[in-house]
């Protein structure tokens, strides 16, 4: 067979192997050889990044929106299956982690303390994450999901700062209790789908063609499922694990943490809590529209008030992650629309953030506010990519933060207008509290400490972060239509069962 014909007939298992297969060849590199051990983790970065390219590019979904398909019984009679496949809304958060990782790499250059460890354990991540994105098995769905959140403890643990041990241990114990309600939720659905005479299954595809499961049913697990994948997400009030954990973890761990964990626990509410249970989102809509509402209110106006640079952009994720959430519990296509493009959108803009946030300490040896200022002349490239990560997060036209949240109000709009008005106050508070923080650190009189240090812009590797992920959210937001015609072809099958419900 053709190696090219192979590969792309793999391409998922290529692409969800490669930051693994790295992990595995970084631990065997002696821990001296620090550049071998960072050129084998971007390589591996690099592999799973273009074939995430190739699939947006490239799909072209048929009779059914999933593509790229790859089906293994792994145990004869249970159900469980290795069953990938993607589709334009799975792709489009693909593609973000392919784009995450690869300058997540290149932000953690400077780390030399365990390095080997330390990429081995953020490639191990990784893998979570894509298999998440690209599973459609429940059993290895939560499998990969446990994968993507465990590393977190270590990799706060050994290499954060501040409260690091508290930190790890809060972030740690508040996702596995999240687990807890959905893995019941999970088994509910697989025992549940046994009745009748039934072959039980994990399997989602076989899972969505058995019909609907009563309405009772849907009520109860869909608000296990939503508790369970919501902490994750950041829901409020279980959200405190993670500004904490955002302010104690490395660079790298921060972009990957808020651009694609968080993403995990709004993607599970999508796939299996609508797509599964579409009766039980309607149920509860209103109980996750006003939730939302609270995180996008409640997170900007602690944002607001916070004078860490982590904590702000912290904060700042709890409020943009209820704009995700908001757009889900509209349950119409532009709300469903609006929330994966905004998962995507803030994920690139909160990874570039937490990249420069890093820059910045890194340099200054600080993230308070009171102890900067007028870094703009020292940092001219690091304060544009600032400023464009910025007018991303408040919705400026010519950003993909403008479409984003365009779609997800228009969504809004059309179930509640109640709800979108007050979330669209959360606009106004987001531009107060980033214009500040660009006026404070970057603007104004230059702490004389930073004069004499000659406080240096970024520097080779340093760039890629900033380049990257600041022109992504440039073309998304110039250009959409491809990323919104990519996702609405994905949801098509999810929206006629969330309408038909």
């Amino acid at each position: 067979m053709d190696p090219l014909t192979w590969i792309e007939g793999h391409l998922l298992s290529v692409i969800l192997l490669a930051p693994l297969t790295g992990g595995i060849a970084v631990m065997l590199i002696p821990g001296r050889r620090l550049l071998a051990i960072r050129l084998v983790a971007a390589a591996a970065a690099s592999i799973s990044l273009l074939g995430s390219i190739y699939l947006f590019f490239n799909y072209s979904p048929g009779t059914s929106p999933l593509a790229y398909e790859e089906l293994i019984e792994w145990i004869p009679g249970s159900g469980i299956t290795y069953h990938l496949a993607v589709d334009g809304a799975s792709i489009s958060l693909v593609l973000l982690t392919g784009l995450v990782i690869f300058t997540g790499v290149f932000a953690s250059w400077t780390i030399t303390h365990r390095t080997k460890e330390f990429y081995a354990l953020l490639l191990v991540l990784v893998t979570g994450v894509f298999g998440v994105f690209v599973s459609w098995n429940l059993f290895f769905f939560f499998l990969f999901y446990e994968l993507a959140v465990l590393p977190m403890y270590l990799l706060i643990g050994i290499w954060g700062t501040g409260r690091k041990e508290y930190s790890a241990m809060k972030l740690t114990l508040y996702l596995l209790v999240g687990s807890a309600f959905m893995l019941v939720g999970i088994l509910a659905i697989y025992f549940y789908s046994g009745l009748a005479g039934a072959e039980r299954t994990f399997d989602l595809v076989e899972l969505s063609a058995r019909g609907l499961f009563p309405a009772d049913f849907q009520r109860v697990v869909f608000f296990l499922l939503y508790l369970g994948f919501g902490v994750l997400a950041g829901i409020w009030p279980l959200h405190t694990w993670s500004p904490d954990g955002h302010a104690s973890a490395p660079t790298a761990v921060s972009m990957l943490h808020a651009g694609v964990l968080m993403k995990l626990g709004a993607y599970g509410v999508l796939r299996i809590g609508v797509g599964l249970l579409p009766e039980g989102a309607h149920h509860w809509a209103y109980l996750v529209g006003a939730i939302a509402v609270i995180n996008i209110l409640y997170g900007a106006v602690v944002a607001m008030g916070q004078r860490d640079l982590k904590y702000v952009i912290a904060y700042s994720s709890v409020s943009h992650m209820g704009v995700v959430m908001l757009g889900i519990a509209a349950l119409n296509a532009q709300g469903l629309t609006g929330s994966v493009f905004q998962m995507f959108s803030h994920g690139i803009m909160t990874g570039l953030f937490f990249a420069l946030v890093g820059l910045v300490y890194e340099k200054a040896h600080t993230r308070d506010f009171s102890k900067l200022g007028g870094l703009a002349r020292r940092m001219p490239g690091i304060v544009v990519a600032f400023t464009i990560g910025g007018l991303a997060s408040f919705g400026v036209p010519g950003t993909s933060g403008f479409i984003a949240e365009f779609w997800t109000f228009y969504g809004t709009w059309l179930w509640s207008i109640p709800l979108a008005v007050l979330a669209i106050v959360g606009i106004v508070i987001t531009a107060i509290y980033v214009l500040r923080m660009l006026q404070a650190v970057f603007l104004g009189d230059m702490d004389p400490h930073y004069e004499d240090e000659k406080t240096p812009d970024a520097r080779t590797t340093e760039w890629v972060s900033p380049v990257v992920l600041s022109a992504t959210l440039i073309v998304f937001g110039v250009l959409p239509g491809p990323m919104v015609r990519l996702i609405n072809e994905g949801l098509i099958d999810l929206l006629a069962k969330v309408s038909g419900s």
